[in-house]
């Protein structure tokens, strides 16, 4: 019998419309059926991810609108939604303020041994969900290259971004460098799940803001 593909979840603004028959919105006022992404970033972190794993499969939790704007109440409810099933989730976006209810629900999640991963800003303030325990923040790196990871002060990884320095156009930064992490995971998930943070780690040819390493075989 056949391996079952890895099932990604993806908290943002949906996907393409082919991508979105098992979706589900989370609105203010409850959760709903979903539309296709009207903003594009939901679809751009989504081909990241088919990027570098184009076997799994993807699920996504429609937390934003038509603006980029959303709740830690919505985030957390699609939360408790995508670990039911995910191998993974991916959340490509951070609020500024902790919440319980986001709190709770990421916790719930890492307990069942389902694999987060947040965008986290390269500096400034911390930001949410991506500086809970458990949870792997991820930045962008203009060292980085497709391949490349790097450690990072506080335990942040970080990753290619879609930079100029490296080549990239359009959407960039935190959110997309999350993207390419959870690519990273899914792609290898089967050695990675046990310890995904030290395995990544384990990985990165940059360490810290200046000093860098060999890449590992």
């Amino acid at each position: 019998m056949a391996a079952r593909a890895p099932l990604i979840g993806i908290v943002d603004s949906g996907g393409p419309a082919g991508q979105m028959q098992d979706a589900r919105a989370f609105h203010a006022e409850g959760d709903g059926l979903a539309r296709p992404d009207r903003l594009g970033h939901g679809s751009a972190v989504a081909a990241m991810v088919l990027r570098a794993a184009p076997g799994v499969r993807l699920r996504h939790a429609q937390v934003f609108d038509d603006r980029p704007v959303t709740s830690a109440d919505r985030v957390a409810r699609a939360v408790d939604w995508l670990s039911k099933d995910c191998d993974l989730i991916l959340l490509s976006l951070g609020l500024a303020a902790d919440r319980a209810v986001l709190c709770t629900a990421c916790a719930q999640a890492v307990h069942t041994r389902c694999i987060l991963v947040a965008a986290s800003p390269a500096r400034g303030a911390p930001c949410w969900p991506a500086a809970y325990p458990g949870v792997i923040a991820a930045t962008g790196d203009a060292r980085c290259g497709w391949h490349d990871l790097s450690l990072l002060p506080g335990n942040i990884i970080g990753a290619w971004c879609a930079s100029p320095e490296q080549g990239g156009t359009g959407m960039g930064g935190a959110s997309l460098a999350a993207a390419r992490v959870a690519g990273h995971l899914a792609a290898h998930l089967d050695e990675a799940q046990g310890d995904p943070f030290n395995w990544l780690a384990a990985r990165a040819s940059h360490i810290g803001p200046e000093r860098r390493r060999a890449a590992a075989r």
